[in-house]
């Protein structure tokens, strides 16, 4: 039982990003209305964007473009010893990605406001099955 507890304990970080994730899609399920929908999608690619942020870290590495590089006792530095740069990348990719999808889906929810005059998906529907 003390193991599972030091394991929960130890990645902290990765409970967290679950319980973001959950919350994210709790929101784009459960709630009706389409800005709290938004909401929710950004809190889901949130959480998994620090999710991706935190594989690719590791404690005492450094960056792999040092070449040769020694610690701080002169020991050279392998390569198990480098942070993984992919993670960070792909995810500065997926920031830029979920801005654009956020702006996008903003964009969609103040068109279908000034043409129905709500954001309620129940109340859309009703509006739409009368047109």
């Amino acid at each position: 039982m003390t193991d599972l507890l030091a394991l929960i304990v130890a990645k902290y970080n990765y409970w967290l990003y679950v319980i973001l994730m959950m919350i994210g899609l709790y929101a784009m399920i459960a709630k009706t209305n389409l800005i709290k929908k938004l909401v929710g999608m950004n809190i889901f690619q949130t959480a998994i964007i620090l999710f991706y942020v935190s594989i690719g870290y590791k404690t005492n590495a450094t960056i792999p473009i040092i070449k040769n590089a020694h610690d701080a006792h002169g020991a050279v530095i392998h390569a198990a010893d480098y942070i993984n740069p992919l993670p960070h990348v792909l995810m500065l990719t997926a920031i830029v990605v979920s801005v654009a999808t956020f702006g996008v889906a903003m964009a969609l929810a103040v068109r279908i406001y000034q043409r129905y005059q709500t954001l309620e998906e129940d109340e859309l529907r009703m509006r739409l099955s009368e047109e």
